[in-house]
């Protein structure tokens, strides 16, 4: 059975050794430090059952990645994956 937040199968065997380990998932929004903004958007909508309640936590949580696109942007190699306007073919 998949554990609450993130829908994702594993394993039986797998699921009692990794109980304590976190979802990729999680790791990954973690990582964008929008964490705390995510959070709180997932304990609205468990609560509310509904995200239609929650659009002041979707927009925190939205904004809060785009700014974390935005800041990684000029990083970004043109051409790399991820660009948003892929280079015209015919080179």
């Amino acid at each position: 059975m998949a554990r609450p937040g993130h829908a994702r199968n594993r394993p039986s065997l797998e699921e009692d050794e990794d109980e304590e380990a976190e979802d990729p998932l999680d790791a990954m929004i973690s990582r964008t430090g929008c964490a705390a903004q995510h959070r709180e958007l997932q304990e609205c909508m468990a609560a509310r059952q509904d995200w239609r309640h929650c659009q002041t936590q979707v927009r925190a949580f939205g904004e809060c990645m785009a700014r974390r696109q935005r800041a990684e942007e000029p990083r970004r190699a043109p051409g790399s994956p991820g660009q948003a306007h892929p280079s015209p073919a015919g080179d």
